[in-house]
C-alpha cells in the first residue's frame, strides 16, 4: 500500500500543470535544411539584381521612347 501511494505521489508531481516547460536544446542544423535556407537567401540576392535591371532597362525604353 505504501509503495502505491508513494508511485501515486510521484506520479501526480509528475504531472504537475504549474511547473513550466523545459526550454528545447538547440539543435544541430539539418544539412539538407541549411542548403535550402542558403539557396532561398541567394534567390533573395538575385531577386533584388533583378528588379534593378528591369527598373534600369524600364527607364532607358522610357527616355528612348521621349526623344
Amino acid at each position: 500500500m505504501k509503495r502505491s501511494l508513494i508511485l501515486l505521489a510521484l506520479f501526480l508531481t509528475a504531472c504537475d500543470p504549474t511547473q513550466p516547460p523545459q526550454p528545447e536544446a538547440e539543435r544541430a542544423p539539418n544539412p539538407a535544411f541549411e542548403a535550402q535556407i542558403q539557396a532561398v537567401g541567394k534567390a533573395r540576392a538575385v531577386e533584388g539584381q533583378v528588379m534593378d535591371a528591369a527598373e534600369a532597362q524600364r527607364k532607358q525604353i522610357e527616355a528612348a521612347e521621349q526623344q
